[in-house]
Formats: structure tokens, C-alpha cells, sequence
């Protein structure tokens, strides 16, 4: 028994040798995995002064992650315009600034916008509810996500009626329809398109 166990003993050396020798030893691989993903915040650390101007203080819905964010911002409206006037020119105003590319702060929050630019605002044609907004795209037509944008930003300024809903209608001589912002939007737009009624009290 000991002369075999000494025996056998140069031959292990030996192989642990030839292991070594072939073995790749983790922490002399070189590994380029890039950068270590980051921490979507939500949030900015402070005011994003670059978005800051001479207006009407608002607040806009973007997005972040998989949820709706609001982020303030600031509409011009002139003074001495009438209500109705004032009501399109927020919204206008609300549209062109869920339009524009998230600030350098912003993006390193996470945040985007799927509201495309050039999307337009415009008040009721004869036989729309008075506090109508038309919109250059048919909202049937937009993307879940930029419906959800502009429906809460909507329903949560001065182009709408207080109530969390807004009447939205396209370009085209469909019916407008009601609009309203849930809580159920807002933390997931991507599945759960604004409920909407259509309005027939002209």
C-alpha cells in the first residue's frame, strides 16, 4: 500500500503541471463588456435651468422607463388672447415642448418622448364641443405612448378642464372624443391606452 501510494504521487505532479501550464486563469483574461449599465433615475438632481423661459409655467409627461414623468416647463402665451384662444395656444405650446428632445439633464435621467415633431394644436370646428382640441394626427393614429403624453399633459394644464380629461379629435370629420389621464397611464403607457368616451353634446 505505501509503495503504490509513493508511486503515484510523481505522476499527479506531473499532471498538475500540464494543467497549469494550459489552464486559463481568470484574472489575467482581458473582458470588454462596456460600461456597467446605468441606474435609470427618473429623476434630476436639480431644475434644468436649460429649459427655463419667459412663459406660462406648465408641466409636461415624459417618459422614463416604462412610466410617465411630469418635468416642468414653460409655454409663451401673448398677452390679451381669449380663452378659447389661450386654450390652443397652451396646447400648441404643450405639443411643440413634449416634441423637442429631452434636455442633456434630462436624457441622463432617462428620460424621452415618443411625441413626434410638427404635431399640431387647433380649436373646435362648428358642431365640436366648445373646449374641442384638434389635433394634426388623428389620435387613433399616434403610438400608445405619445397618446399617453399628451393626453395627461393635456388634462393636467390649462387647455383642459381640471378634471384629468381632455376632448381630443383628429383632422378629419370624426367625432372628438374624451380623453382622461388614469393612474393606470401613467405608470404603464405602453399597455394601457387613455380610456376614452366619444362626445356628442356639440
Amino acid at each position: 500500500m505505501t509503495v503504490r501510494r509513493l508511486s503515484v504521487l510523481p505522476g499527479l505532479a506531473v499532471l498538475a503541471a500540464l494543467l497549469a501550464g494550459c489552464g486559463i486563469r481568470a484574472t489575467e483574461v482581458p473582458t470588454d463588456y462596456g460600461p456597467a449599465p446605468s441606474r435609470v433615475r427618473c429623476s434630476l438632481a436639480e431644475p434644468d435651468v436649460s429649459s427655463a423661459a419667459a412663459g406660462v409655467p406648465v408641466r409636461v409627461f415624459l417618459l422614463c422607463g416604462s412610466s410617465l414623468v411630469a418635468v416642468d416647463r414653460t409655454v409663451p402665451v401673448p398677452d390679451g388672447a381669449t380663452d378659447s384662444g389661450r386654450r390652443v395656444l397652451v396646447a400648441q405650446g404643450l405639443l411643440d415642448q413634449l416634441a423637442s428632445p429631452p434636455s442633456a439633464a434630462e436624457k441622463e435621467a432617462g428620460y424621452t418622448t415618443d411625441v413626434r415633431r410638427g404635431t399640431t394644436a387647433a380649436g373646435p370646428r362648428p358642431g365640436d364641443p366648445e373646449d374641442t382640441l384638434r389635433l394634426g394626427t388623428a389620435p387613433g393614429d399616434l403610438t400608445s405612448y405619445a397618446l399617453a403624453q399628451i393626453v395627461c399633459t393635456f388634462s393636467d394644464s390649462a387647455a383642459a378642464e381640471g378634471d384629468r380629461s381632455v376632448v381630443l379629435a383628429g383632422p378629419t370629420e370624426r367625432p372628438a372624443r374624451r380623453y382622461v389621464c388614469t393612474d393606470e397611464v401613467r405608470a404603464r403607457p405602453g399597455s394601457n391606452e387613455p380610456p376614452s368616451t366619444e362626445v356628442t353634446d356639440g
